[in-house]
Order: C-alpha cells, then structure tokens, then sequence
C-alpha cells in the first residue's frame, strides 16, 4: 500500500509514518517547514517529503491519503483554501482517513494495547511502560510522542516472545494437538505501547485519539483542564476519558490516579473492567519514601524497590502507573522497578543541554530543556528539579506557547506553577494578553521580555556561579538553550 501523509512531520504522525515503513508500505508526506528532527528520521528511512500542501501532490495517486489534525478546511483572507490538497482530495473523492484510524486498522489489531492517557506525563510513562516490557523479553512495539533515550526511536512495530521469560508470570498452557512431552509454550500476542492523546482526530472527526486505539490496558494518569482551543471545559474532556473507558473489554485493566477527582467522576459514569489505582493512600499501588527511592506497595504489602535518576513526585507517579499497567500483561513488580532503575527519561525531560563554569569560576551553570507548558507541568517540573538542587537558585525561563496558553484560559496559574523558582523569565511574543500583569503576584522575581534575544539577554544579566536555568517549552524556543550556552562561555 502507498500512503501519504499530510502533516507527516508531527511526533505522531512522524511515529506513524516510521511504522508503516517498517511495515512494508511505501510512504510519502508533506508539511509545512518540514523541519527536523522528525524530518531528518524520516529522510533516513527512505520517506520522501515535500514542503507545503499543494494540489499537485495528487499526482502521487497513493492508495490512501492519511490525514493529520493539522490539516483543516481554514480560507486564507484572500479566499483560497490553506490546505489545497486536501480540497482536491474531497473534490476526487480519493480516499482519506485520519492517521488514528490508520494505525488502528493497520498496526493495533490483533496486539494487546497498553494506552497511557493524561493531561500530563503521556510521553515519559509511555516510554517507561515500553522499556519494562522490553526489560522482560516481551519486544513491545510502541508510539511515543518523544525519543526515549532508552531506545533512541520514537515507534517500531515490536514483536511477541516466542518463549515467556522466565520472569513474566503466566503459566504454560497446553494447547490442543500438543503431546506432553512435544508441548510448547504459548507465544504472547503482541504488544504495542501507545500514548494516547485526548486531542481531536481530524477536522473531520472531532473525537479524541485515543477512543481508536482500544486498549486492553488503559493508564489515566491524571486530568485537568487543557486544550482550550477544543474543550469548552474540564467536563468536555471527562466525557472523552469516559469513551476511552467504554472500548476496554471486560478481561481489560483500567489504571488509575487515585488522587484525582476528575478521574473519579470519569469512572462514577461506568467502568466494566478491573480497576487498580495509584498514588493516593488507599490506593492499590502507592510509594512509600522519596522519588529517586522508593518502596512500591501493593495493598499495604512492599513488593518493589524503584532507585533511578528520577526525581519529582510526578515521575513517581509515572512509575506506579507504568508497574500497574505492566502487571496486568504478567510483569511482576519488582521486575519493572528493576527495569526502571535503568530508565534513561526521554529527550527534551529535564535533558542537560551544557554545563558552563564562567570566567568568575565557582560552581558550573547548568542549562536544561523540558517539554513543560501547563502551569501543573511547570509547577511539577520545577519542584523536581528543586528536590535535586537543594538551596541553588532556578531560574525558570518559560513561554506559554500551547494554544490553551496562547488564549490566555491558565494564566491566573502561572505565579503558583513558578513560585519555587527564584527567578521566573517569560518570553510573552505573539500572546494576546499581558503576561507582566499575569505574573505580577511573583512582583520582581518576574521579568518579562517579547523577543528571544531579550529574553536570553535578561537571564545572562542575572545568572550566577551554580544557577540552573530551566528552560520550558513544548516548541523548539527559539533555539534558546543554545543561544544560553554560548552567552554563558563568553560571561
């Protein structure tokens, strides 16, 4: 099969379109500044692409156009649509589909899924339930929205163990035609890792990602109120969670954060599977001790030791839910927080891009990246890196670049996401609302610049031996932690 790919250059998409490579297609994809990293992995699986959306590329005449949702039936002020193509794939009555349902025809059926869902931690729990299972002998295939480290691809197709590895708990079934003595071990049916994402499909299905993949293992990692853009509120996003809960089967687990409300009203409106919490004190599965060392316990009852080079209480949660959610395949616990102690994050988590000693000497300065944009991701990210450091000062440096930031709905939060920080620098380019006026409650610990180079000029003005500078995006930010590092080797 050909298919082509609009909008291929996504962590999705991108994902996507490495899998059905892998699975014998032949692929193609244009997008709009197509840009690496995603473009340079996807040259070098032999994926050609095109700049832009131009009717033209109906000449490829492929089998199936798979559409990303950043494609939309948007006019330019002149009256010409923004995405050609896809008006000359309606107009031909071509055939089209989004690339959710895609990956659910072509690469989902048959596998046990494991979906990780949240408004936070989707792409680092993901990448940490993939690894355990690897750890296992179990070869997951997966689709992260990042590059965990661990495996330095964001998706591949996995395969089943032929054998079940000693440490996976389940027991030989003898199978009809087997002899005693000839019998053998069953094969696992394969299993793919996915994060799911609450955000639409396409233009032309407005449902959630997710309700596609139909999980047989489904992770809610939390719930708040995100994409402004598409949810009118926290209940919108709730009913979709619930769709989620809705495609897991009877013989299925749902995994879930017992610390959050929403989460418990999304399962008070039907649940009809096994049901293991995390997190909260009376939940099944809670961690007893500090976030780079701690006792996981199954109902009271210690089962595990997770040590690693984790912090924040977030990544432990993330951890509880990657052993809950690896348990129900047959890991036992104490595997996965063995596997665990050998988790390496994934990119752009809390990555070091350069340490700087400057001429004054002392302590180095050291400059990080992180996906942060959601005040309760700052906020998280923050106190993470804060239990680390101790008494150092941070200096966040931050742009609220997500469409719900953008539109102004969670700025009254960004004093609270910050206030362990000593210092907060915002980039407030291209926003539609004041973000000085935003972070006045942080008073002088709060500045405030419009372009990059100002930014960076402001933080170069402030830095000291020993700072960290913690940089938080869900873009590339200008290429900031580059343009830091340089700025730091000259001071």
């Amino acid at each position: 099969m050909h298919i082509h790919i609009l909008g291929i250059c996504g962590t999705f998409m991108g994902g996507l379109a490495a899998l059905a490579r892998e699975a014998g297609h032949r692929v193609t994809g244009c997008d709009a500044g197509v840009y690496p990293p995603m473009s340079d992995q996807l040259r070098a699986l032999g994926i050609e692409l095109i700049e832009g959306f131009g009717a033209d590329q109906m000449a490829l005449q492929p089998d199936m156009f798979v559409i990303g949702n950043v494609v939309s039936r948007t006019r330019l002020s002149d009256g010409t649509p923004k995405f050609p193509l896809m008006e000359a794939i309606l107009d031909a009555g071509a055939p089209y589909t989004s690339g959710p349902q895609w990956l659910s025809e072509h690469v989902l059926q048959g596998r046990h899924v494991l979906a990780v869902a949240g408004t936070h931690g989707k792409t680092t729990t993901t990448a940490m339930l993939a690894w355990i299972l690897e750890s296992a002998g179990l070869q997951p295939g997966f689709l992260v929205g990042g590059v965990p480290m661990n495996f330095g691809i964001s998706a591949r197709l996995g395969g089943g163990a032929a054998v079940p590895p000693a440490q996976v708990k389940e027991e030989p079934v003898q199978r009809a035609g087997d002899t005693e003595q000839g019998a053998q071990p069953p094969r696992h049916p394969p299993h793919f890792v996915i994060e799911a994402d609450e955000y639409d499909t396409a233009f032309f299905d407005k449902r959630s990602k997710f309700v596609h993949y139909r999980p047989r293992t489904a992770v809610l990692n939390n719930l708040e109120f995100d994409h402004a853009d598409i949810f009118d509120n926290l209940a919108a996003i709730e009913r979709q969670f619930h769709h989620l809960v809705r495609t897991v089967p009877g013989s299925g687990r749902v995994v879930v954060n017992g610390l959050e409300e929403s989460l418990t009203r999304v399962l008070h409106q039907g649940c009809w599977s096994e049901v293991r919490s995390f997190g909260a004190a009376v939940s099944d599965f809670t961690a007893v001790g500090e976030p780079h060392d701690f006792a996981v316990h199954y109902q009271g009852t210690p089962v595990a030791q997770v040590q690693w080079a984790l912090g924040g209480v977030h990544n432990q949660l993330n951890a509880l839910a990657a052993i809950a959610a690896a348990e129900h395949v047959g890991v036992s616990p104490a595997l996965a927080a063995k596997a665990l102690g050998t988790f390496e994050n994934v990119k752009r988590r809390m990555e070091v891009r350069g340490q700087v000693t400057l001429r004054a000497g002392g302590a180095p300065v050291t400059v990080y990246d992180d996906f942060a944009h959601h005040p309760t991701a700052i906020r998280t990210t923050v106190n993470g890196l804060r239990r680390k450091v101790g008494a150092a000062r941070i200096l966040a440096v931050f742009e609220p670049r997500s469409n719900t930031m953008k539109l102004g709905a969670m700025k009254a939060q960004l004093p609270w996401s910050l206030e362990e920080a000593d210092l907060a620098f915002c980039h407030s380019g291209g926003l539609g609302w004041d973000a000085t006026e935003a972070l006045t409650p942080l008073g002088p610990k709060a500045l405030v610049a419009d372009t990059i180079e100002e930014l960076t000029q402001q933080v170069i003005a402030q830095v000291r031996p020993g700072d960290h500078i913690l940089c938080m995006s869900n873009g590339g930010f200008g290429g900031i932690h580059a343009k830091l590092v340089a700025l730091l080797q000259k001071a």
